[in-house]
């Protein structure tokens, strides 16, 4: 089956908004004395919100009553970051009218909340390049679950096995691949040699790598 659409995953792929959900999360975790690692801290990316909160809280137990007030504190420290230091990262211009020009229906699915995701998309003035947008912090199940990726394939009237999706996280990854999607991978620089990688269809640096040679072999 020809693909003919593309699906973009957003934090660590469209914005380097990583680093700044990784700086909330400390500066609120440590009203709880809680203190994750970089290496701790990929462990749960990709995952939303709610679920890394729940996920550190029970790691270094910490009570569930003020999980959700972590949640909210979270999310709000991230959007103001982004309004104030978050960047498109390298290629996202480049990609996004490789599939404009190939008349390619275009989606988002993340595991951010919609204010985040508004956040981004006012902020990086790319909202008009999606025709769906869609989020998996409410939905039952999160990342590496397929739903987001599912529901963002319904959406836009497409069968899954016409959409090939860009994730930089594991967890991404493998929500992609279980929605029975073309994925390629671009994973943060440090952790590019590793071997989990292998289920994606593709892994490669940058956006602004891509091209139609690549996607010839995908």
């Amino acid at each position: 089956m020809q693909l003919n659409t593309v699906i973009f995953d957003m934090d660590g792929l469209l914005i380097d908004s990583e680093p700044l959900w990784s700086e909330a999360a400390a500066e609120v975790f440590t009203r709880y004395g809680i203190k994750v690692t970089e290496e701790q801290y990929a462990i749960t990316t990709g995952l939303r919100t709610k679920e890394f909160v729940e996920w550190w809280f029970t790691h270094y137990k910490i009570s569930m009553e003020q999980a959700e007030f972590a949640r909210k504190a979270i999310i709000e420290k991230v959007i103001d970051k982004i309004l104030h230091k978050g960047k498109p990262l390298p290629g996202l211009a480049h990609i996004l009218t490789y599939f404009m020009e190939r008349k390619f229906k275009i989606g988002l699915a993340t595991s951010s909340p919609q204010e985040v995701i508004d956040t981004v998309m006012n902020h990086l003035k790319i909202g008009k390049c999606f025709q769906a947008i869609c989020s998996g912090d409410l939905l039952p199940y999160g990342k590496p679950h397929p739903q987001v990726y599912l529901n963002c394939a319904e959406e836009l009237g497409s069968n899954p096995l016409e959409c090939i999706c860009f994730e930089d996280s594991f967890n991404g990854m493998i929500a992609v691949k279980a929605a029975r999607m073309k994925c390629v991978v671009i994973p943060a620089p440090h952790q590019h040699h590793e071997n989990r990688w292998s289920a994606a269809d593709l892994k490669i640096s940058s956006l602004q790598n891509f091209n139609d040679l690549l996607m010839q072999t995908i």
